[in-house]
């Protein structure tokens, strides 16, 4: 078992949610850490500790990443990060493996699935570092995590999805 650490340089959590109900906002989280337990020869044996700086939302708008900071919704200044903690590992549909997890946002933890798209074969970099990388995948109902702020609209819809997509992609380094 080869511990993996995140390259926060060359990681990224992107996410997007439905607003007005009529198209996707994306955004992203920069400033990803952790590690990954990780064997190719025994990836159901794999670990996951993740981090994020909340703060570090962009949506390239200041203003709505301004409000996103704010109690109304990520509320950094109490909750200053996002974390992920695998609790097991499973082979999914389509050999994609399924780490399955605590994430803790808002200061509520729940458990989601994550579905992975790799891991790469491993690389060697021009610095003589070997690398790994992985997509993963998954959706989350944002109230669940206490972040429930809305507004209703003149149709009756809401001004913000339920549901926020979010897609991680991560290059790893050997430890």
């Amino acid at each position: 078992m080869a511990t993996w650490n995140i390259d926060s340089s060359h990681s990224s959590v992107q996410f997007s949610i439905r607003h007005l109900m009529i198209t996707n906002v994306r955004g992203e989280f920069a400033g990803v850490t952790g590690s990954v337990e990780y064997d190719a020869a025994n990836p159901l044996a794999t670990k996951v500790n993740a981090s994020v700086d909340a703060a570090s939302i962009n949506t390239r708008d200041e203003k709505r990443d301004g409000h996103l900071r704010s109690a109304d919704f990520f509320d950094v200044a109490t909750y200053p990060t996002v974390t992920f903690a695998s609790t097991s590992v499973s082979q999914g549909a389509g050999g994609h493996l399924e780490v399955h997890g605590d994430l803790t946002l808002h200061g509520v933890t729940k458990p989601v699935v994550l579905t992975v798209d790799g891991p790469t074969g491993e690389e060697k970099d021009p610095w003589g570092n070997t690398r790994i990388g992985a997509s993963i995948s998954t959706t989350i109902d944002r109230r669940e995590f206490g972040l429930g702020w809305n507004a209703v609209i003149e149709s009756g819809g809401v001004l913000v999805g339920h549901d926020a997509k979010l897609t991680i992609d991560l290059s790893l380094v050997r430890a």
